[in-house]
Parts: C-alpha cells; structure tokens; sequence
C-alpha cells in the first residue's frame, strides 16, 4: 500500500518535471556537462597514452652520479626497474632477500652500464628491524633522487579468506604494506632534504577492484593506493612526487603467466611504459597520484572507472578466480600423485 502511493507520487512529479521546460532544460544541461567530462577525461587518457611525454629522470637526476633504491630488484619488474634506472644513468641500490642474486644483478648493471652499486639482502616478510637499520646505514651519505617500492607477495592460489594460511596472510601484510612503509620512511627524509625526489609504488589492479579469494592480497593493494595518495599529497609541496603504478597482467613468476599478449607485456616492455609516463594519469580517471601507464591497461582501467557496473564486476571477479582455484587445485592433486 505505502509502496503504491510512493509510486504514485514519483510518477506524478516525473509527468510534471518532464512537462516543465526548465526541468528539461536542466537535465539537458546536466546530460551533457556529463557527457562533456566524459569526453574530455577519455580524450586525456587518449593522449597520456600516445603523444604526451611524462617528467624525464633527468629532473630526479639521471646521469649526475644520483641513486635510485629499488626492492625485490633480482626478479620480473623490479629487476628491469634497475636495468632500466641504470641504462638511464643512475646509481643503484637492490634490497632483496637472496644474496646471490643481489650480487648476479649488481655484477650485470656495473658490467653492462659502468654505474655503481649497493645491495641489501633483507627478508621482507621477517619484519626485522635490524635489516631496516642495515638498509639505512648502507645508503648513508647517498644522494638518492629515486624509490622503487616494488616488492609485493599474493598468494599461492586463489584461497577463501578462512582457509588462508596464517604464513602467507603475515608475509602478504609484512611484504606489501609494512616494508614498503619501512623503507620509505629510510629513504623519504633524502629525497625532502634535496627538495626534488620520485617514489613509485607498484600498485595492482586488486587495488581498485576487489577480488574475492584474493581478500588479502586485494586489501593490501587498496591501503597501498589510499596510503600513496594521502603521502603524494603530503609532500608534494616538498618537492616529492609520489605516484602509484597501477598494474595489471604482467609476464613474471608473480603472475604465473609467462607468455605476452597486447594486454600482458613484457617486464620491459611495461617498465619502459611506466618511466616515460611519469606524472601522467593514463586509464586512473580521477585518482590522484596514480597512474595506470600501459595502454591496453589503461583501456581496461577506464572501462572499469567508468562503467559503474560494480557489483557485476565484484560477481565476475569472484568467478574468475574459483575457477582459477579450481585449475590449481587440479593441478596439485595430479602432481601429488606422481610422488
């Protein structure tokens, strides 16, 4: 009853604004200035992605016996990040946890580039102090004008939150939030004191869209892009940009997907997007300090900013991955049964 008079009274004033040439012609303007923004944002994502060029190294200083400090540096996309940083002229610092190949990576950059530089084997997901004042003693004295806070952890597959494992729950929070926080608290008081620095936070599409099964990782992910936010705009004024890279499908060990597609470059291929891109939104529509530089990326990014369609991509997602858990666990039983 309450329900039929609440329709009837939606329908009257819908009958009389819609007969009323100023509701119309407020809703026509209010159509298009929508439309209009729209517009403008998808032309703006058009051109950070083809012709406009983002802030050059050079202004971080590149090719002045400046440093860039970049974690997990051995594998994937923090090991081109340090190729790539090298080849453009800076100093290196690599904190990740296996020593060897700490020394392997540092052995290339110095061979192929003639750069200097300083490794730190940290175990990020112990959360050991004495390794975080190990690393801030070792780039003492550096001039650092760059932060890679590239070390990240998900899961081993798709898991319901309940069934998770409390070792991969703790190193997930360890690695993705509190090490990124930790060192970028060893590393930002440089970058202040010189008045000009870049921080990169190498975020996750699992930031900006919940992903049931991945509830961890996915959280992880969300506080990373909320926290870079809220520090990007502390310490713009200081001359600190800070951004994160949010990221998609990407060939590496992490991802488990070793063939590239137009949607999952290459390490290279990514990070060449990301560092020629710096201080451009790409596909992250009205998200300050992030960024989403990798074209095909930036499409899915945008579709998804502005298609509103939430809650059938929360279903889809949540799909996606039982099936992927589903493949997985297949795959673990075959392999059990050959021991």
């Amino acid at each position: 009853m309450i329900q039929d008079c609440l329709d009837k009274i939606n329908h009257t004033l819908t009958t009389k604004a819609s007969n009323t040439p100023t509701f119309t012609l407020a809703f026509a303007l209010l159509g298009a200035t929508v439309a209009g923004i729209t517009l403008l944002r998808l032309l703006r994502l058009f051109f950070d992605v083809t012709i406009r060029k983002g802030i050059s190294l050079k202004k971080f200083g590149a090719g002045k016996g400046t440093w860039a400090v970049v974690t997990g540096a051995t594998d994937g996309i923090g090991r081109e990040f340090a190729f790539q940083l090298a080849k453009a002229g800076f100093n290196i610092v690599l904190a990740s946890r296996s020593a060897e190949k700490l020394g392997a990576v540092a052995a290339d950059l110095e061979s192929k580039y003639n750069i200097k530089t300083k490794t730190q084997s940290i175990d990020f997901s112990a959360g050991d102090d004495s390794s975080y004042d190990a690393l801030s003693n070792s780039i003492d004295g550096l001039n650092i004008g760059v932060l890679v806070n590239n070390v990240g952890k998900s899961h081993e597959m798709p898991v319901p939150f309940e069934q998770t494992p409390l070792d991969e729950l703790k190193a997930i929070v360890e690695i993705n939030i509190n090490a990124t926080l930790r060192v970028t608290q060893a590393v930002l008081p440089k970058l202040i004191e010189r008045k000009n620095g870049l921080i990169l936070n190498i975020g996750s599409f699992a930031g900006t869209v919940p992903t049931p099964l991945l509830a961890t990782y996915t959280g992880s992910k969300s506080f990373l892009l909320s926290w870079t936010q809220a520090l990007g705009e502390e310490v713009k004024s200081k001359g600190v940009t800070v951004e994160l890279v949010n990221t998609y499908f990407v060939v590496s060990s992490m991802s488990k997907i070793r063939r590239p597609s137009k949607l999952i470059p290459l390490p290279a291929t990514y990070v060449r997007s990301v560092l020629t891109r710096i201080g451009l939104n790409g596909g992250s529509i009205s998200r300050p300090y992030t960024s989403t530089p990798y074209w095909s990326h930036a499409i899915v990014d945008a579709i998804l900013s502005l298609s509103g369609f939430k809650r059938l991509v929360l279903w889809y997602t949540h799909k996606m991955q039982k099936d992927i858990r589903q493949r997985a666990l297949r795959k673990k039983e075959r392999e059990a049964k050959k021991q």
